[in-house]
């Protein structure tokens, strides 16, 4: 098995307590740039519409989780199911403490390389990456191994790529890269203005597809009977026992929040019910943040004003 190679850390941070426990809503900020600009829209619309004081927290996923359900944050703004589904059974299915807004956005996941890679080297289905002779073209560092990003430090999905990796055998052709996205798109941007091959794990919808032509490696449909994903914060020995040998299922995102947020504030608790975005959407904001390169906030105050009928629904007005 190929090396993980892990570069640089996603660091979480806190407010001061101070601050978070005099908000209202506490909302979890993740790391990537739609889940950003989509807590920053939840923020602008309570704040501007429902008169609430609002908190922005940084942290992982888990982080989150936790914090919701001990009633610490009251929001995480992007969850992917199924990669967080070990997170989302024991909060909200088992203790109950978090609730789901049923309005999901589509979204898809999988192996990507650029169009001008699978065209010049014939690369087109997860299976090429087990061709020593295709992986070596995927060679950044001069070792004469094969790289491939395959997502942050702690994200869910890492650990999946993880399972994929040694379920399809490219684990034994491939070295693994796990470090924070903006060093993936750095590398992907170097890569891609010298006419070299760059594999990462990539998804939709994000700006991505909207600044490089890319092709999503071909893979068998989703078996749901040979598919077993186990979380390295489930059980010590995941790796070994688990298996996804075939495509990502469907995968949807959902806002999610404290069940606390219902009796202590429950217009809040309203509008997060019926929050919903499109794809089309959620990619516009990812672009607005990394292409444009503009603030969250501002984005989000920007977005807010240019979909007041939309947000006007969330309200029930």
């Amino acid at each position: 098995m190929k090396s993980v190679k892990v570069l640089g850390a996603t660091v979480a941070f806190s407010l001061t307590g101070g601050l978070a426990q005099a908000a209202d809503v506490v909302v979890g900020v993740p790391s990537w740039p739609s889940a950003a600009a989509t807590a920053h829209i939840i923020k602008v619309v309570m704040e501007d519409n429902l008169g609430l004081e609002v908190a922005m927290q940084s942290g992982s996923n888990a982080v989150i989780w936790e914090a919701m359900d001990r009633g610490s944050m009251h929001v995480h703004p992007e969850v992917w199911l199924p990669n967080q589904s070990n997170l989302h059974d024991k909060y909200v299915k088992t203790k109950g403490t978090v609730a789901q807004n049923p309005n999901g956005v589509e979204a898809s996941q999988g192996i990507c390389v650029t169009k001008a890679t699978s065209e010049k080297h014939n690369i087109t289905s997860i299976y090429d990456l087990t061709d020593p002779s295709k992986s070596v073209l995927f060679d950044t560092d001069g070792d004469g191994e094969g790289e491939m990003w395959i997502g942050e430090p702690g994200a869910a999905s890492t650990a999946v790529e993880q399972i994929r990796a040694k379920s399809y055998g490219y684990d034994q052709t491939m070295k693994q890269v796990v470090m924070d996205m903006p060093l993936n798109w750095a590398a992907l941007d170097a890569a891609e203005k010298a006419g070299k091959p760059y594999a990462f794990f990539c998804y939709t919808p994000h700006h991505v597809f909207s600044v490089y032509d890319l092709v999503m490696l071909k893979e068998p449909k989703h078996n749901v009977d040979t598919w077993k994903v186990v979380q390295p914060t489930d059980d010590p020995d995941w790796l070994a026992k688990s298996n996804a040998d075939s495509a990502w299922d469907k995968a949807y995102l959902y806002v999610h929040y404290a069940r606390s947020l219902e009796k202590d504030q429950p217009e809040a608790a309203m509008l997060l019910k019926h929050f919903k975005l499109n794809a089309d959407q959620v990619g516009q904001l990812s672009h607005h943040v990394v292409v444009e390169k503009k603030d969250p906030e501002v984005v989000a105050k920007e977005w807010v004003q240019e979909n007041s009928s939309l947000v006007d629904s969330w309200l029930g007005q």
